[in-house]
């Protein structure tokens, strides 16, 4: 295959955990909750999967225990935004700072150990004889087709149905919500835990198709880049598709520039991405300084019952 061919697959990859990590945030601050604890629970769902599926040997528990596991850290956050009116920054970092930490622990007995497999493929057999787009989507993993599904849904759920009508409602205006009988409680708990778990997928997928063991900090701040995702995506489904490829295609170019031969020291090469992200931010931020930014307007905001503002 020729390099472009190769960057796209590597930039499918590397892009499908910040697909699944960036739709998370944006079904978390489509309610309202702002989502900094995304390192955290990507780091707790890799080391989840590492863990069941190397004594168990069972993918599909791996990747139920995951959900399982993040559900629980995403009901804790709704329980300290919604119920309790936690700061949701302080939440969301004390969110990242535990999953990294405990993660750390749990891993140490199955650091460096290879999984017993990895994401299984799907060939289609009829599309591997179109030329260029047949090496491409021919044989993906399970989770990269079921993140590119996931794109459509969300997008025609908050976009075409009365269930996405409510979700913007309660992001936007939540007491207007409230009036029209919307329980907003029960949708921002809903969607917070909903949007963890698809964020633990996301580090499942890494340590699946990524980097198949268990290594402390596996992420690597994939889970601040998801939080920058969001923003760049501007809370859009279809736009997180193309931003998250964007980024892959970024975090894959440094190993292939080192393919061909490049004296960059690899350090620099890492940093691409990440520096890239900041730029796209500053100058997003300076374009639409007079525009409509398209933040949800509650985001951030705790909703008390005929509270007056």
């Amino acid at each position: 295959m020729d390099f472009t061919t190769q960057l796209f697959i590597a930039a499918i990859s590397a892009g499908t955990p910040l697909l699944l990590a960036t739709l998370g945030g944006i079904l978390n601050e489509r309610a309202g909750i702002i989502q900094l604890g995304a390192e955290g629970l990507m780091l707790m769902g890799a080391v989840t999967t590492c863990l069941v599926y190397i004594r168990t040997g069972n993918l599909a528990v791996a990747l139920l225990a995951t959900v399982a596991v993040t559900a629980v850290l995403g009901l804790l956050h709704s329980f300290l935004c919604v119920t309790l009116r936690a700061n949701q920054t302080m939440s969301g970092l004390a969110m990242t700072l535990f999953g990294s930490g405990l993660s750390a622990y749990l891993g140490k007995p199955v650091s460096g150990i290879p999984l017993p497999g990895t994401s299984p493929k799907l060939h289609l057999g009829w599309l591997e004889q179109v030329p260029v787009i047949g090496k491409i989507f021919g044989n993906m993993d399970y989770l990269t087709w079921f993140s590119l599904l996931l794109v459509l849904v969300l997008h025609l759920l908050i976009h075409r149905t009365s269930w996405g009508l409510h979700l913007r409602a309660v992001g936007d205006s939540p007491a207007t919500a409230d009036v029209m009988g919307i329980r907003v409680q029960l949708i921002r708990y809903s969607y917070v835990i909903a949007g963890a778990m698809l964020i633990g997928l996301a580090g499942a997928d890494m340590v699946l198709t990524y980097a198949p063991t268990w290594n402390e900090g596996l992420t690597s701040g994939r889970g601040w880049i998801a939080v920058g995702l969001v923003i760049f995506a501007r809370w859009n489904p279809l736009r997180a598709l193309f931003c998250a490829y964007f980024f892959g295609a970024l975090d894959s170019l440094g190993f292939r520039i080192q393919l061909l031969g490049s004296v960059v020291p690899s350090y620099f090469l890492k940093m691409i991405p990440y520096i890239v992200t900041i730029l796209v931010l500053m100058y997003l931020g300076y374009r639409n300084r007079n525009k409509p930014s398209g933040t949800p307007e509650a985001l951030g905001v705790p909703y008390v019952r005929e509270q007056r503002f």
